[in-house]
């Protein structure tokens, strides 16, 4: 399924925007704002630690995506 969407972003958007990597997740983190949930996303990619998480729904699918994140479980 990975790799059908890299080849598809490739074909609309161009080669140069494939993602090198594509995650799967049960469901996303809910806030308010997008941004709020940009960053949050940001800093798992990067390994930083995680600001304030106060706003969100439920906190622990932070943590399940970060483990993953952490395991390699990306397609």
């Amino acid at each position: 399924m990975g790799d059908e969407l890299r080849e598809h972003v490739a074909t609309k958007i161009g080669k140069i925007s494939r993602p090198k990597t594509i995650m799967f997740t049960p469901e996303l983190p809910k806030t308010r704002s997008g941004k709020i949930m940009r960053r949050l996303l940001r800093d798992i990619a990067n390994g930083t630690p995680l600001g304030d998480t106060t706003t969100l729904a439920d906190a622990t699918v932070v943590d399940s995506i970060r483990t993953a994140s952490a395991s390699g479980k990306e397609e």
